[in-house]
């Protein structure tokens, strides 16, 4: 397989089972981040504004959503359930994505870039 060079070429490639996904996660992240750039680094999509705001990729058996470790940090009680590390947390495909935990979640790291990056936008 070719690498991607977009989001949409990757969301295309992607698994069939996670494309879905990829989809949603990829709608949800846009409302989050009004304005942000779409891209592919370290080859998964990317959001970012002066610089990366979120990933996520799709895996073997769950979509990854990488904020940072401080919004993780955030929501440790709310990600109890799912596997997660410093700076990531596992959505598997055999559930739905909790939707309104990734827009609190991403809206907060887009506060947090707004009030770190003088130079956001």
């Amino acid at each position: 397989m070719k690498k991607p060079k977009t989001v949409s070429e990757y969301i295309a490639s992607a698994p069939k089972e996670s494309r879905a996904k990829l989809r949603e996660i990829r709608g949800i992240l846009k409302r989050a981040a009004p304005g942000a750039t779409e891209a592919i680094k370290w080859r998964v999509p990317t959001f970012s504004y002066t610089r990366i705001l979120f990933a996520y990729a799709a895996f073997k058996t769950h979509i990854g959503f990488m904020p940072t470790p401080p919004v993780m940090r955030t929501f440790a009680k709310d990600l109890k359930k799912y596997k997660t590390g410093k700076g990531s947390v596992q959505f598997p495909y055999d559930a739905p994505l909790p939707k309104s935990l990734i827009l609190k979640m991403a809206k907060l790291r887009v506060k947090e870039s707004k009030e770190k990056d003088v130079r956001w936008m």
